[in-house]
């Protein structure tokens, strides 16, 4: 149990046991042929085994515990494997893999190198002490070299699957992220466009029960009364109708055409306040984001009330050409504080801009969106 605590789980694909295993096994093969005259040769080849087995399990623990025995094993065994029959070789091969396999982020393969001229000043000296001709030597090194580029290539290839798998993450981090955003953007716009239409609609609301109750309370008109709160119950409606669409434009969900929106709006605001309300279409239609058409009934239903307030009984002129929506005020010459900054707030959300101010004498608004 110890043991395992200390081997933090690797990513996949970058544990490398299997090759560790078939190293071992490699070299537990080639070992048990070899034939050395003397009893301390095998004492040395059993420790530097030991040693090495304990290198490999502590490679992802401990990376530089494992450097310093396996580094021993590859010189020790280098300095033995000029001595006949000690098949030595095997464990410089396996250790000096494996030490190249080890990722030393802060000191780069400067441990590697040094383990490289250890070894090869290993085989040197063992080939001045058991008489071993350059050619030896030479084909000691070249086989050292030959397993290093592996060792490295296999660090590569675990280094990469390490980024790669970092990268994943990051871009799994990323999305939830964006994902959250995007999931916050769709709340702050819910709010402001149901805020808005229940403010309009509540608005309205108000005015036609004061209406009603003023007319009971000063002139006993029950029918005029009642045309108010029925007036009052199609405004309920209305709103909850706008509210239901406002929702849907933000789950993308199917919202009404902004040409029948428009004279669907303008229908209702002459029957509620008795004011005539022009609506014109040109230009060639086009389909529109449900984002779009829920931006641009705001405007007209924000602009249609600041009439209502400002000028009862005027005509009101709205014109639809494209994403171009104009509503003109009869009679109105001022108005920077008719809602605006809501208007403008809310077409901003979905790339639009809008416009006010006295044209002749009227009020003209004109929301656009690109």
């Amino acid at each position: 149990m110890k043991l395992k605590a200390l081997l933090p789980p690797r990513p996949h694909g970058e544990s490398g046991w299997v090759g560790r295993v078939l190293a071992s096994g490699v070299a537990v093969a080639v070992l048990s042929t070899a034939r050395p005259a003397d009893s301390w040769v095998w004492v040395v080849l059993g420790v530097s085994f030991a040693l090495f087995l304990a290198g490999s399990v502590l490679m992802t623990a401990r990376p530089y515990v494992s450097f310093a025995l396996l580094s021993v094993v590859a010189v020790s065994s280098a300095l033995i494997a000029g001595y006949p029959q000690s098949n030595a070789l095997v464990l410089v091969l396996v250790a000096i893999t494996d030490v190249a396999v080890l990722d030393f982020r802060r000191h780069g393969n400067r441990p590697i190198v040094a383990a490289g001229i250890g070894v090869a000043a290993a085989y040197a000296g063992s080939a001045w002490l058991f008489d071993q001709s350059d050619t030896w030597y030479f084909t000691q090194l070249l086989w050292t070299a030959v397993l290093v580029a592996f060792g490295l290539n296999r660090r590569q290839y675990e280094v990469q699957a390490r980024q790669t798998e970092q990268l994943l993450e990051q871009t799994r981090l990323a999305q939830s992220e964006h994902a959250r955003a995007a999931t916050l953007e769709e709340r702050g716009r819910i709010a402001r466009d149901l805020h808005d239409v229940l403010a309009h609609s509540l608005g309205a609301l108000s005015v036609q029960l004061e209406v009603a109750e003023a007319l009971l309370e000063e002139r006993g008109d029950t029918a005029g009364a009642l045309e108010r709160v029925r007036r009052s119950r199609r405004l309920a409606v209305q709103g909850l109708t706008e509210a239901r669409n406002a929702v849907a434009a933000l789950r993308a969900d199917a919202v009404p055409e902004l040409p029948a929106a428009l004279a669907g709006l303008a229908e209702q605001h002459e029957k509620d306040h008795g004011t005539a309300v022009q609506v014109a279409v040109t230009g060639h239609p086009r389909k529109l984001d449900s984002a779009v058409t829920v931006a641009l009934l705001g405007a007209a239903r924000e602009a249609l009330t600041n009439a209502a307030k400002h000028a009862p009984g005027q005509t009101i002129e709205m014109r639809l050409d494209g994403v171009r929506l104009s509503v003109r005020n009869k009679g109105v010459t001022s108005g920077e504080g008719f809602g605006l900054t809501g208007m403008r707030e809310r077409l901003a959300l979905v790339g639009g801009t809008l416009t006010a101010g006295p044209d002749g004498d009227d009020w003209l608004v004109v929301a656009e969106v690109e």
